[in-house]
């Protein structure tokens, strides 16, 4: 079946239904909040993508209080049933089927980044409430425009950033903040060194899978040749589909710190400076294996690194990053996935679900554990926010999870912008001295990869507006061409207002 035969037999063009949410949505939000509002009634949700992911988010649905998955939909149709049948629900390969219908009060969205935004929207519009996962937007325009959506039409958004359910997080806080255990902060550090290994490169591009559908596949990205080895999953490496590991690991992280830290007052950095390549790997894959960054606010200063490469090549076992001389600066490293909030009075080190407060002397003076399934308690908080129609009740309210992916969208964009290796352009204008030391150290890792600087990009520092969301002064226009892409016909995402 050919994909513009498969869309025609779709029962509405997008025009057809962006206009029938127009002419019909107050209806259907009024009958949805009245049966949302019942304790009798389960919050009926579609799942849009079915991959592991949607499928793990599948089961978590089927075991909140008051929901129940009703519809699932995957361009892999194959993907789609399995996942249905789990729950005696009904299977579709267009999401659109899942939004015209009346029997979904709300979407869970766990499709590829390029998608999460337009699916989104259209659902907003269509008078369905909307968990979306991480990454928002696969740039940073286009997650504002759902924030807009979801203002203008009062609907409930969450972002799948699971941690902002785990309860330790509130008494971090108060142990940083209120009690000032370590006194006043001074920068973070943060870490993603996870294995990965190369997605492959072909001579000639990959078949298209006969069971996937190509035109829903790729949406409102652009129809491109695919030359790694398999369709899915891989597609987080690709610019066209993807956001690389800074917006696979990356926003889970600066989530954490945005949150711990800076008590979400920050919202996003004013000044960026980054480097990072992929190194080692002859493969297809575009976004960095390797990415550092340096993200400046009007307080304290962020750092991030992201490698997916062993300490040796062929060895097992992934990098020490930190930004001291050395390892016995600090008592302990950073988390591997996770971060260090550096005070005056020691260290705060965070991970999912622990932490641990250390002295200079090396001395624990406090931890933080909970065993709570986040992921299920994140859930339960989006299902009870859409039965009560409270969005002040989510922890993960749309909005600050598009701020929590700016970070990462800014670094990526920032790193797309860059060029030839400069260590000059690492030198940002407010000086950080442990950023020179991450640097140096970041370097100094990469040696037995072959990676010497000449292998990298980097890119002057670039100042960001963070009331425009726009880059400005030197440099900018390098960068603002990054914050918004094109979209194919009939999957534009609309600018929302």
């Amino acid at each position: 079946m050919s994909s513009s035969r498969s869309l025609s037999r779709v029962s509405f063009s997008r025009r057809r239904f962006i206009g029938g949410v127009a002419a019909g949505a107050a209806t259907a939000a009024i009958s949805r909040t009245t049966r949302a509002d019942s304790a009798l009634s389960d919050v009926r949700i579609g799942i849009l993508g079915a991959g592991g992911k949607g499928s793990q988010l599948a089961s978590y649905v089927d075991k909140t209080t008051g929901a129940k998955v009703v519809m699932v939909a995957d361009p892999d149709i194959g993907r789609a049933r399995k996942t249905a049948d789990l729950y005696q629900a009904k299977a579709v390969k267009d999401l659109r089927h899942v939004l015209e219908s009346s029997d979904v009060d709300a979407v869970v969205i766990a499709t590829c980044d390029h998608w999460h935004c337009l699916a989104a929207i259209w659902a907003i519009e269509a008078g369905k409430d909307v968990y979306v996962e991480k990454p928002l937007g696969h740039n940073q325009w286009e997650g504002r425009q759902v924030v807009n959506a979801a203002t203008k039409h009062q609907r409930i958004v969450q972002l799948g950033t699971q941690q902002r359910s785990d309860a330790i997080q509130s008494q971090i806080r108060d142990f940083l903040h209120n009690e000032k255990g370590l006194g006043e902060i001074q920068y973070v550090q943060a870490n993603r060194l996870g294995l990965r290994g190369p997605i492959g490169k072909r001579p000639n591009p990959l078949a298209f899978p006969s069971n996937v559908d190509r035109e829903l596949w790729f949406g409102p990205a652009a129809i491109e040749p695919i030359y790694r080895n398999q369709l899915h999953y891989d597609w987080h490496w690709d610019w066209n589909t993807g956001t690389g590991e800074m917006g696979n690991w990356g926003v889970h992280i600066i989530d954490d710190v945005r949150n711990v830290a800076y008590q979400d007052t920050i919202d996003l950095p004013d000044r960026i400076t980054v480097a990072g390549g992929r190194v080692g790997w002859n493969d297809a894959g575009q976004t960095p294996n390797v990415h550092f960054a340096l993200l400046e606010t009007k307080t304290f200063p962020t750092m991030i690194t992201l490698s997916n490469l062993p300490t040796q090549p062929g060895k097992k076992g992934a990098w020490d990053i930190t930004s001291t001389p050395t390892p016995g600066e600090w008592p302990e490293n950073a988390p591997g996935s996770g971060y260090v909030i550096v005070c005056e009075g020691g260290y705060y080190l965070g991970q999912r679900g622990s932490g641990r407060a250390v002295d200079k002397n090396g001395n624990v003076i406090r931890q933080f554990h909970d065993d709570a399934n986040i992921i299920a308690v994140h859930m339960q908080n989006f299902v009870d926010a859409v039965r009560s129609r409270d969005a002040s009740t989510l922890n993960a309210p749309i909005e600050n999870g598009h701020f929590s992916t700016g970070w990462c969208n800014l670094a990526n964009v920032a790193f797309r912008a860059g060029g030839e290796f400069s260590r000059d352009d690492l030198e940002p204008e407010t000086t950080v001295a442990p950023w020179n030391r991450l640097v140096s150290n970041t370097l100094g890792c990469l040696r037995d990869f072959g990676g010497n600087p000449d292998s990298l990009r980097s890119c002057p520092t670039l100042h960001h507006d963070v009331g425009t969301e726009r880059f400005v002064g030197e440099n900018a226009e390098r960068a603002n061409q990054f914050l918004r892409r094109e979209y194919r016909r009939g999957y534009e995402i609309p600018k929302m207002s």
